[in-house]
């Protein structure tokens, strides 16, 4: 079955793209999409301009879209909200445009979303049946759901996969991380108590594949491991990996005068369970973070250049 990824050349993208079999992507630069994914169809599109070119969605069965500007790159300011909101709104629904003129339509759209769809929620136990926060990201993804949830109305089952924080060889969370601590200069952030909601790479792309290829899953799956932890416990495991000390805490005022308000994310509490995974059968490679960060820190460059087995999907 082919399927068509958008966002492919980033962090998750390109290792989603290695585990499909017939994938194609669109992008605004595909010249620069081909060259970092040799052999794989790129078509040209610019999701702010307008819809999807109708071609693109030829044969098409699933959809996976992850393209949005970058939450944790660069100084929030009101310009870098306006692109992080715009770019998840209106390139969602410029897709859902595209989608709704198809012949045939494709029969899943699997969207990316992201556990601040909760706000930080302190101790609270969250799932996907819990309220959304009232903060800026939570608004946002809210409203990115939103705009996905259009395509249902077209007859195309609908996934908003709110991603936790991501684990994995050469980039997501621990690519900032690694260097201090390997440096023995990490520690944990203000107090160390907030939850931190992680999810190691393979698992986020095993589930996205799971929803789909399985019609029991709609709506919102946490992407997320089954055993979230504080940021203090996050800490003295990585430390304990790389055999270093984790003695610099990085109180909440300097996270502040680093980097502005994208700070209270940093800070946020997130207790996230994978409750619709678990109830839908998927299995996670993952469910401990020692073992996450094993693989990652000691396998990291096996693992970055090995090429999953591809998977055929059948929506």
């Amino acid at each position: 079955m082919r399927a068509l990824i958008s966002g492919a050349t980033g962090f998750i993208g390109r290792r989603l793209v290695a585990a499909i079999e017939q994938p194609a992507v669109v992008s605004r630069d595909p010249a620069g999409a081909r060259r970092a994914l040799p052999g794989v169809e790129a078509i040209g599109w610019d999701m702010m301009a307008g819809p999807l070119p109708p071609e693109a969605l030829s044969g098409v069965e699933a959809v996976f879209h992850l393209a949005g500007e970058p939450v944790a790159e660069g100084r929030w300011n009101d310009a870098k909200k306006q692109r992080i909101r715009d770019s998840r709104t209106v390139g969602t629904a410029n897709l859902v445009r595209a989608i709704e003129a198809a012949s045939p339509r494709p029969k899943v759209l699997v969207c990316a979303s992201a556990i601040g769809y909760y706000g930080s929620r302190g101790d609270e136990i969250l799932d996907e049946t819990s309220m959304p926060g009232d903060d800026f990201l939570a608004h946002v993804c809210r409203d990115w759901e939103a705009a996905a949830a259009q395509a249902r109305q077209f007859g195309v089952r609908v996934v908003n996969v709110r991603i936790g924080i991501v684990l994995g060889p050469g980039g997501g969370a621990l690519g900032k991380m690694l260097l201090p601590f390997k440096l023995g200069l990490g520690g944990r952030l203000a107090s160390g108590n907030q939850w931190m909601s992680w999810v190691h790479i393979d698992d986020v792309v095993g589930l996205m594949l799971h929803a789909a290829q399985h019609e029991v899953v709609a709506g919102p799956i946490n992407a997320v491991s089954p055993a979230p932890v504080t940021n203090r416990e996050f800490t003295r495991k990585l430390a304990s990996v790389l055999h270093r000390p984790a003695l610099f805490p990085a109180p909440a005022f300097a996270l502040r005068l680093a980097v502005g308000e994208f700070a209270g994310v940093l800070m946020g509490s997130q207790r996230v369970m994978p409750r619709m995974a678990q109830r839908s059968g998927y299995s996670f490679r993952y469910s401990e973070l020692a073992a996450a960060l094993e693989a990652i820190v000691h396998n990291g460059k096996a693992t970055a250049n090995h090429r999953p087995e591809r998977a055929e999907i059948r929506a």
